[in-house]
This record gives C-alpha cells, sequence and structure tokens, in this order.
C-alpha cells in the first residue's frame, strides 16, 4: 500500500477533469434509483449536485406516490415512478420505464432516500444485472450498502465501474464487523468488495492506492450531506471520469463546500443544500 497523498487543489489540477464541451447527451446522463415516500429528497440532492458539477441529464426513479411532487419540485429532470408497498417504500420492482433509463445513464446511484432492506436489495440485484453487460458506472450510496453484504455471493460488482460512498457505519457493516476506523475504513472496504470507495475523508482504490481529504469541516455531518457527496461523484463518473478520479476529485469538491460554508455561514448550520450550490464555482477554482 502505497502512502496517501492529500487532495490539494495542486494534486487536482495535475490531474484534470475530462472535458464537458458537448450537449446535454455528450456530458453525461445521472440516473438516481431512491426517494421512499418519506425521504425523496435524498434522490434529489443526490440528482441535483451530479447536476451542479457538470452532468448534463438526469432521471430521478423514486416512489410513485411522491413522483409527480418531485417532478414539480424538480424541473431539471426527468422523474418516473417505481412501484412501492402501503408505507411507500419501493418494493423493488422495476416498474416499466426502469429498464429504459438504466441503458440510458452513464452512472447510477442506488441508495439514496431508500428506507426497507427487502425492496432495496432488490433494486441493486437489478441495476447491477442491468449493467452487467455495459459500460455504465454505478454508485452504491446508504441503504444499499447496508443490504450488499446479504446479495453477496447473488451480486458482482462491475470491475473498474463501481464506488461506494459508505459511512463509518456502513463500511462496518460491509466489513461485518461492530466498528472500523476512520483511518483505514476506506481502503479494508476497498480490498473487500473490489471497488473505489469514498469514507470519511479518505479515497481507496482496490489496488492499494489512497488519497486523503485535505478539507472538511465537522458541518459536513449533516442530513443530506452523504447524497450531495454520492451525486458529486456520480455526476463526474456520467462525465467519463474513472471511478478514482470521480471519487477523488467528489470528496475534495464536497469537502471544499463545507470549508467555504463554514468561512461564511459558520462551523455548523449550513445546508446540505448548500453545500450543491457551491459546485460550480469550486470547480473553476480548482480548475483554473
Amino acid at each position: 500500500m502505497t502512502d496517501a497523498p492529500a487532495l490539494t487543489p495542486a494534486l487536482l489540477r495535475g490531474w484534470p477533469l475530462p472535458a464537458r464541451d458537448g450537449d446535454k447527451d455528450a456530458r453525461g446522463a445521472v440516473l438516481v434509483v431512491g426517494g421512499a415516500r418519506r425521504t425523496p429528497g435524498a434522490a434529489a440532492l443526490a440528482g441535483l449536485t451530479a447536476l451542479r458539477i457538470g452532468a448534463g441529464r438526469l432521471t430521478l426513479a423514486v416512489a410513485e406516490s411522491v413522483a409527480t411532487a418531485l417532478a414539480v419540485a424538480t424541473p431539471e429532470a426527468g422523474v418516473l415512478g417505481l412501484p412501492e408497498s402501503g408505507d411507500g417504500s419501493p418494493t423493488g420492482s422495476p416498474g416499466p420505464h426502469l429498464a429504459e433509463e438504466l441503458d440510458r445513464a452513464q452512472a447510477v446511484v442506488v441508495g439514496p432516500g431508500l428506507d426497507e432492506p427487502e425492496g432495496s436489495a432488490a433494486l441493486v440485484r437489478v441495476v447491477l444485472d442491468a449493467l452487467a453487460g455495459s459500460d455504465a458506472a454505478v454508485l452504491l450510496d446508504a441503504f444499499a450498502l447496508g443490504v450488499l453484504p446479504g446479495l453477496d455471493g447473488d451480486v458482482t460488482l462491475p470491475e473498474g465501474r463501481a464506488v461506494l460512498t459508505p459511512n463509518l457505519a456502513e463500511a462496518a457493516r460491509l466489513l461485518g464487523v461492530d466498528d472500523v476506523a476512520a483511518a483505514d475504513a476506506a481502503a479494508r472496504v476497498a480490498d473487500r468488495w473490489g471497488a473505489v470507495v469514498t469514507c470519511a475523508g479518505t479515497v481507496a482504490h482496490p489496488d492499494g492506492r489512497r488519497w486523503v481529504s485535505a478539507t472538511g469541516y465537522a458541518g459536513l455531518g449533516t442530513s443530506g450531506s452523504g447524497d450531495v457527496l454520492a451525486g458529486a461523484v456520480a455526476g463526474l463518473l456520467a462525465g467519463g471520469c474513472s471511478p478514482e478520479q470521480a471519487a477523488c476529485w467528489g470528496t475534495a469538491v464536497h469537502g471544499s463546500a463545507g470549508d467555504r460554508l463554514a468561512a461564511r455561514v459558520g462551523p455548523l448550520g449550513y445546508l446540505a443544500r448548500e453545500l450543491a450550490d457551491e459546485v460550480p464555482a469550486l470547480l473553476v477554482e480548482l480548475q483554473a
């Protein structure tokens, strides 16, 4: 395992993002699968951040009872309804249009706003099966990570195209342990699951490479912040970044947004939606 360099502006400028000069289709399509009735905003936060970081097209697949309201609240996105239980949790049935959107997407996020294990596991299985023969990248977050250990041996993460974004509790579950230290959580999960991982400010590749964030305040530990990180990484994946570049740039931009808001608003109390609003200007600065 190599020493972990810090994700400084100098490092990022030496690792430039792919050019995004075309129309919305050339800039990449992101599909976010999540959004139970109680938590549709998580899917919206992830999706809007993907657009903020440069993705050209966004589709949100959420519980059908909130799809219309989310479409009105998020006019930048196409929204489709997923079959749901009486409690408003997606059941895992793909419904009539999910296969079409999976075929069109360059990056698929599964997890933001899901809240029930059986349906979440079924959706993870549907997505991974659909993407097995494609070039699309997949990012698993939140509840999709919680159910992944139970699918071990039943599904396969696409080699070289998968990113996991666990918090420390989710990392421990992925490793089958009670807890895991922040310093080595990402590396251990990457080695165990064969995917690029960003966790607690560290990005790890399964080949042993690591990078550490040079930014971030405690205020990043707020509701929806992880959805913003997932969306940032997914938007970069859709634009042609490798999983490790997308995870590194997404983690750095997410942390830098927190630093900027900490200075302007205070170290605590800023909102996840405000993190997303900082992204376009930060990208300009980091690429200058």
